[in-house]
């Protein structure tokens, strides 16, 4: 008889409630804990991993290995349809409990849903637990009773919802010593040489980036692409390698906390959308924009990949994008809103390549940050709003040190006139604007 953890992306033994709770009942029941990963198929209405996404996540599961060894725990890797796997493989394991953490796109709460109707029938206890948000989706609604669409009054609620109590450490396993980990260490693939110069994925290294969280001037310097005052924790958030609700509690103690928070809470508005707007990926939230003239085959796509635009900010974001997996988040909205209103290209292929080239990228906020800037989503930027590369740069980029970091040769002239193409989006919004019908910005 065993006690059986599925692991997903919750990667971590600290504050993992999922974790405590198997590991409770293993204890009281006097039987082994067995952790398991599975990889899983693209099921319909989601997509596989990216290529970055792909590299962070198994270098995150041989650091989870490794650490759940030296409690005694084996973590075994599985692949297929969980709605099948996991059944077969309690059965094969006489597991008497399976526990995991939430998920909270539509289609995979489906698949846990199936999975835990299968596990039931089966005299399996199977139990959920929450963790990868500060709130619940479906917890946080308005005085009608209905999902916010508007981050200011959502994030009011969702803060006062924010559970007290202070994180968890890692639970007792009850395995008496460590055990032998035969996880393969990932090879590394040339094209993300230089994502590991920068990046350390797994647990130990978010709570190293966790330890090194200074706020002091975190309002005025957060927006300066070259000083890098973020926290770096996205990506150890994306994998649950940290808990948000330790980072709620560490960025507590800083100055401008409440600043820190708001962006911890914008993740979890990200998600609340998500959940309620299953298709946020493919759809446009504001419905009025499907009949806005993006375009899906412009040949200039590829200059913005490569950071060839001739617009230095433009380019040293996407360069920085390469090298790194990351780009600054101010970076991030320049760069968008040039691909969408100055290149007049759809949103989703630019959701598409930060999908395929970020480490930290989700379902829910990447889609949800490209609806933002391309100004179809909800509480999204007004369209007119357009982030003129050169105007931030003086801005944000005086000395054009983060250009030159990432940036440093001589620009070719810009692929697109910044006024012209400005008013031409303006132009082309104009002809859809009063349609709106209001949908999506309430």
């Amino acid at each position: 008889m065993t006690c059986l953890m599925w692991f997903r992306d919750d990667l971590r033994l600290h504050d993992n409630q999922a974790l405590r709770r198997a590991a409770e009942v293993a204890s009281f029941a006097g039987v082994p804990l067995v952790a398991v990963v599975l990889d899983e198929p693209a099921y319909p209405g989601t997509r596989p991993l990216g290529g970055a996404t792909t590299w962070w996540r198994e270098r995150s599961l041989y650091s989870l290995a490794r650490d759940l060894a030296d409690h005694g725990v084996e973590l075994i890797r599985a692949a297929g349809d969980a709605r099948a796997e996991i059944p077969r493989l309690a059965a094969e394991l006489g597991a008497t409990t399976v526990t995991w953490t939430r998920r909270y796109h539509g289609p995979l709460r489906e698949v846990d849903a199936a999975v835990k109707e299968t596990l039931t029938t089966r005299g399996i206890t199977a139990t959920s637990s929450p963790g990868f948000t500060l709130v619940e989706p479906w917890e946080v609604t308005n005085g009608q009773g209905q999902p916010y669409k508007v981050f200011t009054p959502f994030s009011k609620a969702a803060a006062s919802q924010v559970a007290g109590d202070e994180p968890e450490g890692v639970p007792e396993m009850g395995a008496s010593a460590s055990i032998a980990c035969s996880w393969p260490k990932p090879t590394e693939p040339a094209w993300a040489a230089s994502l590991a110069e920068h990046w350390t994925p797994g647990e130990a290294g978010a709570r190293e980036r966790l330890a090194q969280l200074d706020l002091a001037n975190y309002g005025k310097e957060r927006d300066i692409p070259a000083l890098n005052a973020t926290s770096l924790l996205s990506p150890h958030l994306r994998f649950g390698e940290v808990s948000p609700r330790e980072v709620w509690f560490a960025a507590a103690e800083e100055p401008e906390a409440a600043k820190f928070h708001s962006e911890l809470l914008w993740r979890d508005f990200a998600w609340h959308r998500l959940y309620h707007l299953p298709n946020l990926a493919t759809e446009n939230v504001r419905e009025n924009f499907d009949r806005f003239d993006w375009s899906w085959d412009d040949p200039r796509l590829k200059d913005w990949q490569a950071g060839n635009t001739g617009l230095p900010l433009v380019d040293a974001g996407m360069r920085e994008l390469w090298a790194t997996g990351y780009m600054h988040n101010r970076v991030r909205m320049v760069v968008g809103s040039f691909l969408t209103k100055n290149l007049g290209i759809h949103w989703r292929l630019g959701e598409k390549w930060f999908w395929d080239t970020l480490v930290d990228a989700d379902a829910a906020s990447n889609p949800f940050n490209w609806q933002w800037v391309a100004g179809c989503g909800d509480d999204a930027a007004p369209f007119f709003r357009i982030f003129n590369p050169e105007t931030q740069a003086k801005r944000f980029d005086p000395e054009g040190e983060y250009v030159r970091r990432w940036a440093p040769t001589l620009s070719a002239p810009p692929i697109v006139d910044l006024k012209q193409s400005r008013q031409a989006a303006l132009d082309a919004y104009a002809e859809i604007k009063d349609q709106d019908g209001g949908k999506g910005g309430s």
